[in-house]
Order: structure tokens, then sequence, then C-alpha cells
């Protein structure tokens, strides 16, 4: 018994078996570090209170969206060529000493713009530290890539549970002695001081030995990743720039509670996250040798994300007043119609994040930057000019028309740029069913005998209501085929 637990959680053995052993791993060190990043920050949001919250927000989603240009899409095109082919690792070295390169122009970059962005000197003082941090923590996403391209979850994710750990002990430490929104941002950066030589003596010793070259030929990498430096899932761009323009316009208290709603929203994306993230090499590869194991593939991928939106939309909306209230508090009202709204934007972003990817693994990744360089500058015309009306939830408006535009936009372009097959007739059953699932759900968790108890008993009877059904009716169509 011993020996199969061992080859399931540990071996690459068969296509299913990886992609469930990956997923498995990415989703306990993903759960792991957000109950503890969650914790955290809703203890700080408690401790510093709105405006000091929405001072930090505002400096953290800055450099969140600076971070950006430190590695220009090479951290994903590290995980996609290097599946493709295991003779490209030679080039880990140039690739790293780019990396780092790159990493500096960042960091003139958030320095530079800090006096730009705002004039409060305070403010510019967290951008300064956290900084470094954010750059730090980009820095170990290239170091995951090489792990993914081997489809080795598992040490990824003991590397990011240690990590969170240090960095949960660091900031919990320093805000319960030392409560203020700078010393916050000390906090975090002494985990990541803490955390980054013990990943390179791991990495230099047990999976590749570190060392710093340059190669010119390496600018050709730069013309396939530049594409890719805004990724694949897109909430997070959306929300950070969100955030940033509310702090522009001055808009601090507004800005807590937007990013209050907004970190709790951004945990829905989790799951569908993990999933694209296993599911990116199997597809490279499939790109190379099989069409036929892409479509396969790519269809349950769209399937798994339909099964996860219309739950998560409606839970979301439904228990979005008792969410907030338990972890943030009564000062936090004005965060529950900023929540809901957001759950709208997750569902459009988890429905589109398959798409995006089909293109990513089809080098059509241009295409896809530029769709999602278009969402962003859509957003935030929009914003402009819905802010005055709105409030601060206008531009969480703007972000969902933007973003259900650009979805229509990239179902286009993947029909007609890829060899996928966009529709299915498996789509619209598993819609069926999800939907009607859901909508039970949504009559179950609005009973006042559930609705009244504590706020995990509400959405673990929610989970409960919607796996049962509609694995029964998954059941129920099996034994209506005979299987």
């Amino acid at each position: 018994m011993d020996i199969n637990i061992k080859k399931v959680f540990l071996e690459n053995i068969g296509i299913r078996q990886t992609i469930f052993k990956n997923t498995f791993w990415l989703v306990f060190a993903e759960i792991t570090s957000r109950i503890l990043g969650l914790i955290l920050i809703i203890y700080v949001a408690r401790i510093l209170g709105v405006v000091e919250y929405g001072k930090f927000m505002f400096a953290f989603s800055f450099v969140s969206v600076i971070v950006l240009f430190s590695d220009l899409g090479v951290i994903d095109v590290v995980t996609r060529e290097f599946s493709r082919n295991k003779e490209k690792e030679k080039e880990f070295s140039s690739l790293l000493t780019l990396n780092i390169t790159l990493t500096v122009g960042a960091l003139l970059l958030m320095i530079l713009g800090s006096f730009f962005i705002t004039a409060d000197l305070a403010i510019q003082k967290m951008i300064w530290i956290l900084s470094f941090f954010i750059l730090i923590s980009s820095f170990f996403g290239i170091f995951y890539a090489f792990l993914r391209s081997r489809q080795k979850m598992e040490y990824e994710a003991g590397i990011k549970i240690a990590q969170n750990i240090i960095m949960a002990g660091a900031v919990f430490f320093v805000i319960f002695y030392f409560p203020s929104a700078i010393n916050l941002s000390y906090g975090y950066l002494l985990s990541n001081v803490v955390a980054l030589p013990f990943l390179l003596l791991l990495f230099h010793f047990y999976f590749i030995p570190l060392r710093l070259s340059w190669n010119k030929n390496i600018f050709s990498i730069l013309k396939i990743s530049w594409p890719l430096t805004l990724g694949f899932t897109t909430s997070w761009i959306y929300m950070s720039v969100s955030s940033i323009f509310l702090g522009y316009f001055g808009l601090i208290a507004e800005n807590g509670w937007y990013s209050a709603a907004s970190k709790i929203a951004l945990a829905a994306v989790v799951p569908a996250d993990l999933i694209i993230r296993s599911f990116y090499p199997a597809l490279s590869n499939f790109f190379i040798h099989s069409k036929e194991k892409l479509q396969k593939s790519w269809d349950h991928l769209m399937e798994v994300m339909i099964f996860l939106t219309i739950p998560t939309v409606t839970g979301g909306i439904v228990l979005a007043p008792k969410i907030i209230h338990f972890f943030y508090g009564s000062n936090f009202n004005p965060s529950i119609l900023a929540f809901q709204l957001l759950m709208y934007l997750i569902g459009i972003s988890l429905i589109s994040y398959p798409f995006s990817l089909i293109l990513i693994v089809c080098d059509e990744q241009k295409k896809n930057f530029f769709l999602i360089v278009a969402g962003v500058v859509m957003s935030s015309i929009l914003g402009i000019i819905i802010i005055p009306i709105y409030g601060f939830y206008g531009m969480i408006i703007s972000t969902i028309i933007s973003s259900l535009i650009i979805l229509f936009l990239t179902i286009i372009v993947a029909k007609y740029f890829t060899p996928i097959s966009i529709f299915n007739a498996k789509f619209i059953k598993t819609i069926v069913m999800a939907g009607f699932s859901s909508l039970v759900m949504f009559f179950i968790i609005n009973l006042p005998a559930v609705n009244n108890l504590n706020i995990f008993y509400s959405v673990l009877i929610g989970i409960l209501t919607y796996f049962i059904l509609f694995f029964y009716f998954i059941n129920l169509q099996k034994n209506d085929r005979g299987i």
C-alpha cells in the first residue's frame, strides 16, 4: 500500500495520474497558503482599519502590477518549452540571468513610479519596501516553472508552504507588536529575505546547479515570452489596476472596502488557477505530439471550469453579507455589494481561462496579450467615466463590462486561430447539470435554518448540496447510456 501511495503522489505514471498528482499538490499548497494568507490579511484589516489598510493595498497593488515586467513572460515560456523538450533545460542559467536583469529593471521602475503615482511620502515608502518583497516573490517563479515543466509540483508545494509559514510568522509578529501599514510592509519583506537563501540552496543541490551565464540567443526567448507577461489568469490584474485607480484618485477608504472584498473574491479563483496550471504542461506537450489528446484535454478543462463557475458565483452572491460581516465586521459593510459585483467578474474570468490558455499553448500568445491589454484599457476608460456616478462600485461595473466584451472576443479568436473545436454538446449538458444543482443550492442556503448558521457551515452545506446533485446527474447519465 505504501508503494502505491508513493507512486500516485510522488511519481509520474500516466496522463490522468500525473494531472491528478500535480493538481493535488498545487491545491494542497495553495489551500494551506491561502488559508494562512486570508487569516493574515483579515487580521491586518481589522487591526489597521479601513484607511490604513486602503493605503497598504494601494501600494501593494501598484507593485503587483509593475512586477509583471520582472519576467516578461519568461516563467510561462520556461514551463511550456521545457515540458516540450527537456534538452532546453541547458538554457536555464541564461534564463536565470535574464530574469535577474529584468528584476533590477522592474525595481527601478517601481521606485521611479512611486513619485508619480502618489505624493504621500508614507505610501511611497511602502512602495519601496514592498518592491523588494514582491520582486523576490516573483523571482521564486522561475524555479517553480522549472519544476512544473518536469511536472514535479510536489516540490513546489513544499517550498510554497514553507515560504508562507515564514511569512505568516513574520507578519503576525510585526502587526501584533508594531501595528502600522509601513511596519507591515517590513514584515512581508523580512519573510522573503529569510526564505530566499533556503530556496537557492535546495534548488542548487537537488535539481540543477545554479550559475549565471549570458547567451545572445536569449533574446529569441524574449520574442516568444513578452506576450505572456500578463499570463492567462487575469482577474487579479483587473482588480489590482482598479485598486491603483482608486488610490490615485484619493479614494483611500473606498480602496480599503474594495480591497477587502477583492481579497476574498480572488480566493474563489484559486481552484481554477491550480487546475489551469496543472493542465498547462500537458496541453503544451499534446499540441506538439497529439492534436486528438489536445482536444480531449481541453474539453475536459472546459467542463471543469463550467462545473466550478456556476456554483461559485451563485454561492458568493447569496452569502456575501455573511462573508463580509464574519471576516471584517460592520465597518466594511460597503464591501458587501462590492463582493457581489466582483463575483460576476470572477465568473466571467473562470470561463475565459481555457480560451486564453489554448491561445498560449498554440503559440498565439500575442493575441492573448493584446486582448488583455484592451480589456485593461477599456476598463480604465469606463472607470474614469463611471466612478463619478457610482463611486468605487463604478470601477467594478466598468471592469465587468470590459471583461465580458473581451471574453467574447477571446472565444472568436480561439475559434479561428487554434485547432480546438470550441463548442461541444457535452458543455451544454454540463451547464444544465451545474445550473440546476446551483439553483437547488441557492434555495437551500437561503433557508433561514441554513442561512443563520455559522458561515463555514452554510458554505459546507451549499458545497455538499451542489456536489451530491451534480454527481447524481452524472451517474444518471451513465446509467442511461448503460455504462
